[in-house]
């Protein structure tokens, strides 16, 4: 069983190469949406009631089955696509249909089976690894439609805005991927902001800044940045602001502490002349590679005796907040300072 990537989709689209069968999955929405209404250009007008179908998650499977299987009208070729279909909770009659129909699409139809807003484990998932052998087996493919990296991302961005006139300066586009996130829906609609608002002159972090809206995970890997910088007036402003959008406290916590775990496996990781590349396979930073670079950065702060204090710092504000009865902002003031005076000075404050 063999899962595809964007970059292999994408050949498959540019070839016009229509295959019988598309199993899209994955967690980018965006992505998944635009190589769907891709294909189905490629295949049928929208408005051709005879030869074009979607179906949703409520669809009778028979339906989808009797009009995948019938001839086109005056065409050589008919589109139908299913979305969501909760093949997991499902009867077994239908999920018995559903890989009946994936197998035995004809040539005359492309079917899309696309998993736009359904979450489901594809690891150890029996189920799922039936559906993906029924497509290839009728000479489809599964894709998995992830995230794009960092770097895609950034010359996406890069790359729009000098359509529409205007420039990312040095890093500005990286920024902006770093506090907006990598949603490519958000970052789109920040991109036409940007460009509306620089009027062709070049964007910077500052007009990042001044245009658009920071994700709160964003606004708490700052809180992380300002403790690691030992910028006590600038962490506690970020803490203050997180508190005035009413962020939750256990998400504050645990952005800080995830920061702190990240320099953690980068430190033993290069006790033990392990690179950083390793830290984010074994730990699964698809997509995230540039949190390990920024944890390499604080390393030369930091010995064995700091992160243990620092660790035991984060451990014990997690009880506290969990205490009933808490003071969820006193907890949080307090694990600041506690931090960035054990960075500086290499012991806890009693």
């Amino acid at each position: 069983m063999a899962i595809i990537f964007e970059e292999q989709l994408k050949k498959y689209v540019i070839k016009n190469s229509l295959l019988p069968v598309y199993v899209l999955f994955g967690e980018d929405g965006y992505l998944k949406k635009h190589y769907t209404d891709k294909i189905a250009k490629l295949v049928a007008d929208e408005d051709d009631v005879f030869n074009f179908a979607r179906f949703n998650s409520q669809s009778d499977l028979q339906e989808v089955y009797d009009f995948a299987m019938q001839q086109p009208l005056m065409a050589d070729k008919k589109y139908a696509e299913l979305c969501d279909f909760d093949f997991e909770h499902c009867s077994k009659s239908d999920f018995d249909k559903l890989c009946e129909l994936l197998s035995e699409i004809p040539e005359s139809c492309v079917f899309v089976l696309r998993f736009q807003n359904l979450n489901f484990e594809t690891k150890r998932n029996s189920k799922w690894n039936k559906i993906v052998e029924s497509a290839e087996k009728n000479r489809g493919i599964a894709a998995c439609l992830d995230h794009r990296r960092q770097a895609e991302l950034v010359k996406m961005l890069e790359d729009g805005a000098k359509k529409r006139g205007s420039a990312f300066s040095a890093g500005a586009a990286k920024y902006l991927v770093e506090t907006a996130g990598d949603d490519i829906n958000i970052l789109s609609f920040e991109l036409s902001k940007l460009c509306s608002f620089s009027k062709n002159e070049p964007i910077t972090k500052q007009t990042v800044d001044n245009v658009c809206v920071k994700t709160v995970e964003a606004s708490v890997y700052n809180l992380s940045k300002f403790i690691l910088s030992g910028d006590t007036s600038s962490a506690m402003t970020c803490l203050d602001e997180l508190f005035y959008v009413r962020t939750e406290p256990m998400s504050v916590l645990y952005t800080v502490a995830s920061s702190f775990c990240d320099i953690y496996r980068v430190f033993i990781a290069k006790q033990n002349g392990e690179t950083t590349a390793a830290v984010a396979k074994i730990f699964s930073y698809k997509n995230k590679e540039f949190l390990l670079d920024k944890a390499s950065n604080y390393l030369s702060k930091f010995d064995q005796k700091k992160l243990n204090l620092c660790l035991m710092a984060i451990y014990n504000a997690d009880n506290a907040l969990k205490s009933f009865g808490a003071d969820a902002r006193i907890i949080l003031e307090q694990l600041v300072i506690r931090l960035i005076y054990i960075i500086a000075k290499g012991e806890n404050i009693d």
